[in-house]
């Protein structure tokens, strides 16, 4: 089982405002270092929303090529799971918005492990880089 990392920022912006910036996966790379490439693969018929999505990431120990499935719960909440990957075995997150009075508070939960032994503080490191850069990022990308 893959250990969770987590982390939250606070966006001065209604939860609709981040969730089209976070559903916009093709725009990943404009605000996110570690993305470098993304494919929507399928979309859900009733809502539209991306299904599956392919991603190429580059985060220094963790480079890969893989694809997610994305469930949409509520509005202000998508998970996703592995499907296939080459470095990967597992990852599962999640964002969940919370509207407050100033905006929405973000909380980003992930969990990845990999096909190849590596010492857990290295991963754990490369997990909370990944975290922090993409609640960094999207903060940038939302506010402008």
């Amino acid at each position: 089982m893959a250990d969770v990392t987590e982390s939250s920022i606070a966006i001065p912006a209604s939860p609709d405002q981040v969730m089209a910036v976070i559903a916009d996966f093709e725009k990943y790379p404009d605000w996110n270092d570690e993305v470098k490439q993304v494919e929507i693969l399928s979309v859900y018929e009733d809502s539209e929303q991306p299904a599956e999505v392919r991603f190429v990431l580059d985060a220094g120990v963790i480079k890969d090529d893989y694809v997610l499935e994305y469930e949409w719960p509520t509005e202000n909440e998508v998970r996703w799971h592995l499907v296939s990957a080459q470095l990967l075995s597992a990852m599962d997150g999640s964002y969940v918005l919370t509207p407050t009075a100033d905006g929405t508070d973000v909380s980003y939960r992930l969990a990845v492990d990999l096909r190849i032994p590596m010492i857990g503080l290295i991963k754990r490191k490369a997990e909370k880089t990944i975290v922090d850069r993409a609640l960094q990022g999207l903060r940038a990308r939302v506010v402008g």
